[in-house]
């Protein structure tokens, strides 16, 4: 198995697919990343050269922030939204969609699950 960025890429997939694992790195990234190396794109992780990943690795180091990086300062981001006390941070604290999407119907993801309200009882003659 290839290692980059503390992540595990599997051998059996292809390049392009296989870089999709590290967070911060899609499909088009990817793709990106093999030109510049000068790989094919469908060539397996597998079959790739020590030179190959030594090369891949310096592009994603040098042009990308990838992994830890990337989440602390997705983070940073949204405490900041938080802080300043905005709508997208209001809707960040009360856990709901914060890109204006609906929430009578849908939007389980981030409400989690149902919390059922019970009727009043009436009152007993």
């Amino acid at each position: 198995m290839a290692r980059f960025s503390g992540v595990d890429i599997p051998d059996n997939k292809r390049g392009e697919i296989g870089l999709t694992y590290i967070y911060g790195i899609g499909r088009r990234s990817a793709q990106n990343i093999l030109t510049t190396a000068g790989i094919a794109w469908d060539k397996k992780v597998g079959e790739w050269t020590d030179d190959e990943s030594n090369q891949i690795r310096a592009i994603i180091t040098e042009a990308f922030k990838v992994e830890g990086v990337l989440k602390s300062e997705v983070q940073l981001s949204i405490k900041r939204l938080l802080d300043i006390g905005c709508y997208r941070g209001l809707r960040h604290r009360r856990s709901l969609p914060v890109r204006g999407q609906k929430t009578k119907n849908n939007a389980r993801t981030r409400k989690g699950k149902r919390k059922t309200v019970a009727n009043k009882k009436k009152a007993v003659k």
